[in-house]
């Protein structure tokens, strides 16, 4: 009898491995496993055909930190997620607020808001790099009609042609893919802040940016988090719409650490594999720095 009662006692422990265990295995193969092996290439010679030559030590992170752009690199990996993230979850939380009002077309204006979502990142940035060609490009033909621009075909017409024009329309365009999702998770969190709360701060006689500052973002804040996470990470390690529009060029000049660790990839996949595990701490640091900064544990007022 007492040995049914704890066979019992242990299939009913061990049950909630058949909804878990799938998922754990998931993210073993897919995630931790990639990770290994990642960090096991970066102490490896590998040719640039994946032959593995034997051990490297550390001479892949000595050749990666000797690298001229290295630093250039990491500074402006930085600038791009701090514009990107802060820019979108400023125009999302405009956004949100405005799509949370009762206006007529407010359902066809939240659909349309899905299309830059929807749509692959890759055809998104391809686009625009069309739309930028210093020839035929829409953008530039609006330009020159608005006597912004003298004559299509030249330097003046090319903004892909260096950093400083070419670096504002790429945080455009990836501002442009995240603030749908960003958007609708603030909208989540609005349509989640019970309407009494309004009434009562009405009651008071708070005013709207007195109601928006001391109850609405408060209020919003597990949402904002969220969002706010998830954008550190995907534009951390966004790929897709700079090298669509610019592979990263001139030079190095609009290049991020995961461009820069394709680009290594071609000529040593040992130290792209270095410059994988520094972009893959840097990822861990940014998130910690950002979950310490807004105080995520503190409830809100």
């Amino acid at each position: 009898m007492q040995q049914t009662s704890a066979r019992g006692r242990a299939v009913r422990a061990l049950a909630p491995l058949a909804w878990v265990g799938p998922a754990v295995v998931l993210i073993g193969v897919v995630v931790v496993w990639p990770v290994v092996v990642m960090i096991q290439s970066s102490f490896l010679k590998i040719s640039r055909f994946g032959i593995v030559q034997g051990g490297n030590g550390t001479g892949n992170y000595a050749k990666l930190f000797a690298e001229p752009d290295f630093g250039g690199v990491m500074i402006r990996s930085l600038v791009w997620v701090v514009a990107v993230v802060a820019l979108t979850v400023l125009v999302s939380l405009a956004l949100a607020q405005l799509f949370n009002q009762r206006f007529p077309g407010r359902k066809f204006a939240r659909w349309a808001l899905i299309a830059p979502w929807a749509a692959s990142v890759l055809m998104t940035s391809i686009i625009f790099k069309w739309m930028l060609d210093p020839e035929v490009g829409l953008i530039n033909m609006l330009r020159r009609d608005l006597g912004l621009l003298d004559a299509l075909g030249g330097a003046d017409a090319d903004p892909l042609g260096s950093a400083a024009g070419a670096m504002p329309w790429l945080v455009f365009v990836a501002v442009f893919v995240s603030v749908p999702f960003t958007t609708y998770a603030l909208l989540a969190g609005l349509s989640a802040i019970p309407a009494d709360v309004y009434e009562a701060a009405k009651m008071d006689g708070a005013s709207r940016l007195r109601t928006y500052w001391s109850i609405t973002l408060p209020l919003l804040r597990p949402a904002l988090l969220v969002a706010a996470l998830i954008n550190v990470m995907n534009v951390f390690n966004s790929f897709p719409i700079i090298w669509a529009m610019t592979h990263g060029q001139p030079g190095y000049s609009t290049a991020t650490s995961t461009i820069f660790m394709y680009i290594l990839k071609g000529s040593d996949i040992g130290e792209s594999a270095a410059m994988s595990v520094v972009n893959f701490g840097m990822v861990i640091v940014l998130t910690i720095l950002f979950l310490k900064v807004s105080k995520w544990r503190t409830e809100p007022a």
